[in-house]
C-alpha cells in the first residue's frame, strides 16, 4: 500500500488537497480575466448612478439625446454658474468622446457647489460606466471613477475648530 506524498505551498492547495481535488484545475491562473461587465439600461433607456464628493450626493440618469446637462430642473450653465465647474461635470463626456451625444438629467444635494460639481461629475462617470461597459479602462485610467475621500474633519472639544486651539494666554 503505497500513498503519494504531496506538499501544499500555499493556503489556496491545501484547501484543494483537503477537498481532494488538484490544485490546477481550481487555482486562478495567469490568463484569467477580470469581472466582466454588463450594461444596466431601465425601461426608458436610462443608466443610473450615484456620485459623491464632501458632503454632497448626487443622483445621475443618463439617456440618449443631444448633450442637455440638466442639474435640480436647471440647466448647468444656470446651476453652476462659474466656467470651472462646468468644465468639471463635461470632463467624463470629453475623455470618453461622448460630448453631446448624451443627455443628463441629475438632482444634488449637500455641500457646496465645488463638493456638487465634484458629485456630479463622479456620478456621470459611474452612469456612463453603466451605460457603455467598454469606457471603463479609460474613466478609471482618467480618475474619474474613484470618489474623493477627502472630507470635512469633526470639530473637536476643547478647541475652537477641529484643530484650531483657544489662545494660549500665560497671565
Amino acid at each position: 500500500m503505497s500513498e503519494q506524498q504531496t506538499t501544499a505551498t500555499s493556503l489556496a492547495d491545501l484547501k484543494d488537497l483537503v477537498a481532494g481535488t488538484p490544485a490546477e484545475s481550481t487555482s486562478n491562473t495567469v490568463g484569467s480575466t477580470g469581472p466582466i461587465y454588463v450594461r444596466k439600461v431601465d425601461a426608458q433607456g436610462r443608466s443610473y448612478a450615484t456620485g459623491r464628493r464632501k458632503d454632497a450626493v448626487a443622483r445621475v440618469w443618463i439617456s440618449r439625446g443631444t448633450g442637455v446637462i440638466t442639474i435640480n430642473d436647471r440647466a448647468a450653465s444656470v446651476y453652476f454658474a462659474r466656467p470651472v465647474l462646468r468644465m468639471l461635470i463635461t470632463q467624463p463626456f470629453l475623455v470618453a468622446d461622448r460630448y453631446q451625444q448624451l443627455d443628463v438629467r441629475c438632482t444634488v444635494k449637500g455641500g457646496g457647489l465645488s463638493g456638487q460639481a465634484g458629485a456630479v461629475r463622479h456620478g456621470i462617470s459611474r452612469a456612463l460606466v453603466s451605460f457603455e461597459p467598454e469606457l471603463r479602462g479609460i474613466l478609471k485610467k482618467a480618475g474619474f471613477m474613484t470618489r474623493d475621500p477627502r472630507t470635512v474633519e469633526r470639530k473637536k472639544y476643547g478647541k475652537m475648530k477641529a484643530r484650531r486651539s483657544f489662545q494660549f494666554s500665560k497671565r
